[in-house]
C-alpha cells in the first residue's frame, strides 16, 4: 500500500480546495456579511493540513497507483474533504455543531441535498453559496477533478475513475488519457452550467439565485436558497427550464462527451440506457400527472409543469421540491421517493442503483419468463445488438443485493436511535440513494434528527456516492491481507 503516495495527493488536493474558500468569502465582502473571517480561516487551515500531508511525503520519484490504492484514496478523499469543507459552517457567526456542520458538508459534496438549516430565506448569501458551490464540485466528483492533477504528480489514474464512476456495461477509457478525458468532462460541466444560469435567468431568477440554483441543479445536488425549495418561485418556465437540465445532468456524460467531441447526437438516440430512462419518467410523469389531476383543482398548464418537474427532480435524485410532497395525495411521496431507487444513468452526476442495472434485470426477468414457456431454449440477454455477459449480470444482482443488505442494515441502525419507521426508511432511502427530501420527522429538513441518526446518514450518503462497493471493500480481510 502506498500510503505516502496517497498522503501526497490528499495533501495536493487539500492545498487546491482550500483557496475555493475565496469564492465564498468574496460573496460575504459583497453583500457586507460578517462572514469573511470564517471562510478565511477555514481556509488557511485547509491549506496548511494539506500542506503539511504534502511536505512529510514529498519525493520526486512517483510511482503509478494499484487498484487497492486507487480505492482507499477514493474513500479518504470524500471522507477527508467532507471534514475540511465542514469548518465554514461551524466557525461562521451562528456556527453549527460538529455533527451538524459535518452533515451538511456530506450532503453538499455528495450531491445529496439533505439540509439541517432551517430558515434558508434569512441564512447568510455566503453560506447559501457556499453551500451549492460544494455541490457543483462535489457533482461531477472531487476524483474527477484530481484525475486532471495527476500529470502533474506524475501518476496514473485510471483504477480512481474506475472506482468512482463504475459501469456494469463499459468500463472502456474514454480516450487513453484520462487527465484529458476529465478536463473535456469538466468542460462541458461548466458549459451545462452557463447555459442553466441563464435560462433561470431569462426566466425571471435573480442573478445570485441564478448561479446558486444552476450549481445544485447540473450537480443534481437539490440545495435550494429557500425553505419552499422551488416552490418559493411558483413559476413554470422555471420549472420546465429545471427539467430539461436535470435531465440533461442525469444522462451519462460519456454520452455527452461523444456529442462534444463528435459534434454529432446520434449516440443519444442509440443508447439503450438512456431510452429506458426516459420510458420510465415519462410513465411515472403520466401516473403523477392523472392523480393530480383528480384530486387537484389547480390550471391544466400548472399540473403538468408540477407533475413535470417533480418526476424529473426525483428520478434524477435532484430533490428539489415545487410543492410539499408530504401534503399531497400519499401514492405521489412514495412513487417519488420509489424513482429515486432507480435513479440517473450510470456515468452522471446522480444517484440512485442506475438505469443501466435496473434495465439489465428488467431483461434478465423477461428472459427468465421466457424461459418457463420454452424451458429448453437459450436465450441470450442483449442490450441493443449487444450481448451482455453473464458476469456482468451477475455482478448487477450482486451489486443490487449489497444495496438492499445496506437499506435494511441502515434502517435497522435509524430505528435504534428512536426514530419512527416511517422517518428510518425515508432517511437511508434517501440519502443511500443521494435524493435529500425524506419523510417523517424530515419532511421540512433534518434538523430535528439525534446525533446518532445523522452521523449514520452521513456515512450512507457517502456509501450511495460511491456506489457500496468501494466503500465496503476497504472493511474486508482480503483487501488488507496483502
Amino acid at each position: 500500500m502506498k500510503l505516502r503516495l496517497i498522503s501526497k495527493i490528499l495533501g495536493t488536493g487539500l492545498i487546491l480546495f482550500s483557496f475555493i474558500q475565496i469564492i465564498p468569502a468574496s460573496i460575504s465582502l459583497i453583500y457586507a456579511e460578517n462572514n469573511v473571517f470564517s471562510f478565511f480561516q477555514s481556509g488557511l487551515i485547509t491549506f496548511f493540513a494539506g500542506l503539511f500531508l504534502f511536505g512529510v511525503n514529498y519525493s520526486k520519484d512517483y510511482e503509478d497507483l494499484k487498484i487497492r490504492d486507487g480505492f482507499l484514496l477514493i474513500v479518504l478523499l470524500w471522507f477527508v474533504f467532507s471534514i475540511f469543507a465542514a469548518i465554514p459552517f461551524i466557525l461562521q457567526e451562528k456556527g453549527l455543531s460538529i455533527v451538524n456542520a459535518y452533515f451538511e458538508s456530506v450532503s453538499g459534496l455528495t450531491t445529496t441535498g439533505a439540509t439541517i438549516f432551517v430558515n434558508l430565506d434569512d441564512q447568510l448569501k455566503s453560506v447559501l453559496f457556499y453551500r451549492a458551490l460544494l455541490q457543483w464540485v462535489g457533482g461531477l466528483g472531487i476524483v474527477v477533478l484530481a484525475l486532471a492533477l495527476f500529470p502533474i504528480l506524475g501518476i496514473g489514474g485510471m483504477q480512481l475513475y474506475r472506482g468512482e464512476a463504475s459501469n456494469p456495461v463499459n468500463n472502456n477509457k474514454l480516450r487513453p488519457k484520462m487527465a484529458e478525458t476529465a478536463k473535456s468532462l469538466w468542460f462541458i460541466y461548466l458549459i451545462l452550467t452557463i447555459l442553466c444560469f441563464f435560462s433561470y435567468r431569462f426566466s425571471g431568477m435573480s442573478v445570485f439565485d441564478a448561479v446558486t440554483h444552476s450549481f445544485s441543479t447540473i450537480a443534481i445536488g437539490g440545495f435550494s436558497n429557500y425553505d419552499a425549495s422551488f416552490g418559493y418561485f411558483s413559476n413554470n418556465y422555471i420549472y420546465f427550464f429545471a427539467s430539461i437540465f436535470m435531465f440533461l445532468s442525469a444522462l451519462s456524460f460519456s454520452l455527452h462527451f461523444l456529442a462534444y467531441s463528435r459534434l454529432n447526437l446520434s449516440a443519444y438516440f442509440q443508447d439503450k440506457e438512456l431510452k429506458f430512462f426516459a420510458f420510465i419518467a415519462f410513465f411515472a410523469f403520466l401516473l403523477i400527472f392523472i392523480t393530480l389531476q383528480a384530486f387537484d383543482s389547480s390550471e391544466n398548464l400548472d399540473t403538468v409543469m408540477i407533475s413535470l418537474f417533480q418526476t424529473i427532480s426525483f428520478i434524477t435524485t435532484t430533490g428539489y421540491l415545487a410543492t410539499d410532497h408530504s401534503s399531497l395525495p400519499l401514492f405521489i411521496p412514495y412513487l417519488l421517493i420509489a424513482l429515486a431507487g432507480m435513479g440517473a444513468c450510470a456515468g452522471s452526476t446522480g444517484g440512485g442503483l442506475k438505469a443501466i442495472r435496473v434495465y439489465i434485470l428488467y431483461r434478465q426477468a423477461k428472459n427468465e419468463l421466457k424461459k418457463l414457456i420454452h424451458p429448453n431454449s437459450v436465450i441470450p440477454l442483449k442490450i441493443g445488438e449487444n450481448v451482455v455477459d453473464s458476469e456482468i449480470s451477475d455482478s448487477v444482482w450482486g451489486f443490487v443485493s449489497v444495496y438492499l443488505f445496506a437499506l435494511f442494515f441502515g434502517i435497522l441502525l435509524i430505528l435504534s436511535t428512536g426514530l419512527s419507521l416511517e422517518t428510518a426508511f425515508s432517511t437511508i432511502f434517501s440519502c443511500l440513494n443521494n435524493l435529500g427530501p425524506a419523510l417523517g420527522e424530515a419532511t421540512n429538513n433534518y434538523a430535528s434528527l439525534n446525533d446518532a441518526s445523522k452521523i449514520i446518514l452521513s456515512f450512507t450518503m457517502i456509501l450511495g456516492r460511491l456506489e457500496i462497493y468501494t466503500l465496503l471493500v476497504l472493511f474486508t480481510t482480503f483487501f488488507w491481507r496483502y
